[in-house]
């Protein structure tokens, strides 16, 4: 078999059906997600020990190939003929290498195009203050990430650093500047990055993600020191991400890093992809915006009571989840049951509806 010919297939098969994912494992048959949903391609033949072992040794290069090795799992990414690039993981799974592929579109949409808020857009024109897009995994936090750093990108000449695991999105440099670290390719980790970051004259910085309470507290810093810092957690709402934040540290630095938060947040936006009844998908969404009365509650050790302050402060622009599904269920584009099921309150949507 000619391997770089079928990845080219199976890969040309996700991007013409719309997918969003490409998985390979031994004995199964190549399967693509469309609109949230997984498809067996099942004229493919099912795949042997050998086809992921040789599509894995055109994914990788030869230092991740080594890591693969050690390690047992691997992150990348992949250009695909200058069309479209992949975000990759490979892995064992029974003894047995897997592979999953994630399409990261050439073309950045913006937040009109991505059927989010206008409001999101006074984010990136901030000057200073660190901003969060959380959700679980496979959610569009990244894409939203990108969307605003393409608009700083568009609208003003800035020093961007973004440091990612692996770069996703390649930006072309317009009015900014725009530097791309990839850790263990340009930086050994995201935390000595984010230490060397602020000795790079740098403006604005996109954190991939944060994994530690050392990339968290320097996240923090680089906003306290006057930088605009974009980052991402695996949360589900506003008061989940500062809870989680502070107790990802010891005990004796919650105070510290609680001040720190409140002086530097912007604003915490919660997003998921929910099935269209029209086909694809589409966005429903939490927006926190940290006015004085936010930095108060968590100060004072009170964020239970922020995912209140969302709900009843929509006049300075803040977007209750409930409320967003309303809006898309009334307007006939999401089932009431997908509503439900991704309500954080069903009790109170139940009466909204």
């Amino acid at each position: 078999m000619d391997y770089k010919k079928e990845l080219d297939d199976l890969i040309t098969t996700v991007i013409r059906e719309g997918g969003s994912d490409l998985h390979l494992s031994e004995n199964r048959h190549p399967t693509i997600r469309v609109s949230a949903e997984l498809i067996p391609l099942v004229k493919k033949e099912l795949l042997t020990s050998k086809d992921t072992s040789a599509f894995l040794d055109i994914l990788l290069s030869p230092a991740n190939k080594q890591r693969f090795l050690e390690m047992k799992e691997v992150d990348f990414s992949y250009n695909f003929n200058a069309q479209a690039r992949f975000r990759g993981n490979g892995f064992f799974q029974q003894g047995k290498v897997s592979i999953a592929l994630r399409l990261i579109p050439k073309a950045i949409a913006t937040i009109a195009e991505l059927q989010l808020p206008p409001v999101l857009e006074t984010f990136s024109r901030k000057k200073q203050g660190f901003f969060l897009v959380v959700g679980p995994v496979g959610q569009g936090k990244t894409t939203t990430l990108a969307s605003l750093i393409e608009l700083i990108n568009q609208e003003r000449a800035e020093h961007i650093i973004t440091i990612e695991d692996p770069i996703e999105y390649v930006y072309e440099q317009k009015k900014s500047i725009i530097d791309q670290r990839e850790v263990r390719v340009d930086t050994a980790d995201f935390h000595i990055a984010l230490a060397s970051v602020l000795r790079e004259d740098v403006n604005v910085i996109l954190l991939g993600e944060m994994r530690n309470p050392e990339t968290m507290a320097a996240a923090v810093t680089a906003a306290e020191t006057g930088h605009l810092v974009f980052s991402t957690l695996h949360t589900n709402n506003a008061g989940q991400t500062i809870d989680r934040i502070i107790d990802s540290f010891p005990a004796e630095q919650q105070n510290q890093i609680r001040v720190q938060l409140a002086g530097t947040l912007s604003g915490v936006f919660s997003q998921r992809l929910v099935p269209r009844i029209s086909g694809g998908l589409i966005p429903i969404y939490e927006l926190l915006i940290a006015n004085s009365a936010v930095a108060n509650l968590i100060r004072e050790k009170r964020t239970h009571e922020i995912n209140t302050v969302v709900e009843t402060s929509s006049e300075e622009g803040m977007i209750d989840m409930n409320r967003s599904i309303v809006e898309r269920v009334r307007a006939g584009e999401i089932t009431i049951e997908n509503g439900y099921r991704h309500s954080f309150n069903p009790k109170i949507l139940e009466k909204m509806l």
